[in-house]
């Protein structure tokens, strides 16, 4: 359960949670702004915890509403091997983070069925597409998405070995069953499998088409099989990029 939390005015919250919570389609920094007064910034970009912990170079975003809070964090967070940029765009970093996990699920299944690179690739490109319309739609800005909080996170996730959600997505186009791939992360967590209908729900919000999401959800929760979800992405009517 929710709780309120006793920060003031005078605190900061820095929020390194990447979703959307289910039923209210709050991003994490709004929760926060409802149950504290503490000013908040976020942090995304992209950064697999296990490579900042062995000291390799990671480069992020550090996002406030209050530009100033977000340049003084900038400043302490960053050293030789951990470089932060400053934005004042929380929507769109806090969605970029969110929504490339339901993308990387789908780069998985792409992996999982040994349909190649191009294919990959393609999804990668129409997964941001779709991305920064919602978050454009929410009050983003695009430029945001093309980022490192949108862009640099995607192509992390969607890639990586250490990618949990990538992971997910190979196994379920392996064909194993949900239950049995979560069992099988031993306590870890694929955000995207919850982000996804918290995606799906924001988006019918704002009136935005979210095709690769609403496949990844059909995969994840409706049964579909993945190569009938890939076949109808790729018979959708045809239209101008």
């Amino acid at each position: 359960l929710r709780q309120t939390m006793p920060l003031t005015p005078d605190h900061a919250v820095i929020s390194a949670t990447k979703g959307v919570e289910q039923g209210t389609y709050l991003r994490m920094s709004q929760v926060i702004e409802e149950l504290t007064q503490a000013k908040v910034a976020v942090l995304s970009g992209p950064s697999f915890a296990q490579e900042v912990a062995q000291g390799m170079p990671t480069v992020v975003t550090i996002a406030s509403k209050d530009r100033t809070l977000a340049q003084q964090l900038q400043s302490d967070f960053s050293s030789s091997t951990f470089r932060t940029y400053a934005n004042d765009d929380v929507v769109g970093v806090e969605l970029g983070g969110a929504l490339k996990n339901v993308i990387a699920l789908a780069a998985g299944v792409v992996a999982g069925l040994g349909l190649g690179h191009n294919v990959a690739a393609a999804l990668m490109t129409r997964g941001i597409a779709e991305i920064t319309r919602l978050a454009v739609a929410c009050g983003g800005r695009p430029e945001t998405l093309a980022g490192l909080s949108g862009l640099g996170d995607l192509v992390l996730t969607c890639t990586g070995s250490l990618s949990r959600n990538r992971t997910v997505g190979i196994e379920l186009g392996k064909g194993r069953k949900l239950p049995e791939i979560i069992a099988s992360l031993n306590g870890k967590v694929a955000e995207g499998v919850l982000s996804t209908s918290a995606a799906l729900g924001l988006a019918r919000k704002h009136d935005v088409e979210m095709p690769i999401t609403q496949q990844v959800e059909a995969i994840l929760h409706e049964g579909k099989a993945p190569m009938e979800a890939i076949r109808e992405l790729m018979t959708r009517s045809l239209r101008a990029e």
